[in-house]
C-alpha cells in the first residue's frame, strides 16, 4: 500500500493550521504543522514534505524568504498563501519560485485541488526524471541555444558548463517547449501541461516564468529569439 502524501502547513494562525489538519487529513493526506520558518526547516531537514502550503505573512522571517530558502535546497512543491488583496506578494511568491498560491480565504475544495495538481506534475517529473535515467547521460542532454539542458539530471549549463539554476516549473516548461518546437502555444496550453489546471486573465504565473527563462537561455532578453511572443496566442519556442 503505498504511504500518504505529506503536506507541510507553515502558518501563524492555529485555527487555520487545525482547519488544514483535520480536512487534508480526512483527505488522505499526512499532515506536519510549523507556525514560523525555524519550525518549517526542522520539519524540511527531517522528513520532508510533497508539498509546503506557505503563509506569506509569517512572524519574523516572512514566507517569501522562505520560500526561497526552499527552493534553493529542497525538491518540493510550495503553494503560497496570501490575504486576498496581496498581488505584489503573490506574484512575488511565484518568482522566488513557488508552484502555485491560494488567497485567502480559499475554498478548502480548491485548495485540494490545486495540491493534487501540483503533487501530479512532481510525481510525473519524478517518473520522467527515472526513464531519463535509463537512458546515455550523453543522449539526455539537449541545446538551447548556448545552454544544455541535461534531461538526466533535470540541470541547465551555460556555455561554459556552469549550472543555471531552475524551478521545477521553469524544467517543465522547458521540456514542453523543447517537445514542441515552432508550433504556438497558448497560456491555457502551456499550464495545462505543466500544472494540469486552466489559465484566467488574471494569471501571471506563465509570463512570470518565461521572464526568468528568458534571463537564463536567451543572448538578448530584450529581443528573444528562443522563446519568441506570439501576440494573440502565447509563446512559441523556435530552435537555434
Amino acid at each position: 500500500m503505498q504511504a500518504p502524501e505529506k503536506i507541510l502547513v507553515v502558518d501563524d494562525d492555529p485555527d487555520i493550521r487545525q482547519l488544514l489538519v483535520d480536512y487534508l487529513s480526512e483527505a488522505g493526506y499526512e499532515v506536519a504543522t510549523a507556525d514560523n520558518a525555524d519550525a518549517a526547516r526542522a520539519e524540511l531537514d527531517g522528513n520532508p514534505p510533497r508539498v509546503v502550503l506557505l503563509d506569506i505573512g509569517l512572524p519574523g522571517e516572512d514566507g517569501l524568504s522562505l520560500a526561497r530558502f526552499i527552493r534553493e535546497r529542497h525538491d518540493v512543491g510550495i503553494i503560497m498563501v496570501s490575504g486576498a488583496g496581496e498581488t505584489v506578494d503573490r506574484i512575488i511568491g511565484l518568482e522566488v519560485g513557488a508552484d502555485d498560491y491560494v488567497s485567502k480565504p480559499f475554498d478548502p475544495r480548491e485548495l485540494r485541488a490545486r495540491l493534487k495538481s501540483v503533487i501530479r506534475r512532481y510525481q510525473r517529473s519524478g517518473e520522467t526524471q527515472q526513464a531519463s535515467n535509463d537512458q546515455d547521460g550523453a543522449a539526455a542532454r539537449v541545446p538551447i541555444g548556448t545552454c544544455e539542458l541535461d534531461k538526466r539530471r533535470q540541470q541547465l549549463f551555460d556555455a561554459n558548463g556552469d549550472e543555471i539554476p531552475l524551478t521545477r516549473m521553469e524544467y517543465d516548461l522547458l521540456c514542453v517547449f523543447l517537445e514542441r518546437p515552432n508550433r504556438p502555444l497558448s497560456r491555457d496550453q502551456l499550464l495545462n501541461l505543466t500544472q494540469n489546471r486552466d489559465w484566467d486573465p488574471y494569471d501571471r504565473s506563465v509570463d512570470i516564468r518565461i521572464t526568468r527563462l528568458r534571463r537564463k537561455i536567451e543572448p538578448a532578453t530584450d529581443k528573444p529569439r528562443l522563446i519568441r511572443t506570439v501576440r494573440g496566442v502565447g509563446y512559441m519556442y523556435v530552435p537555434d
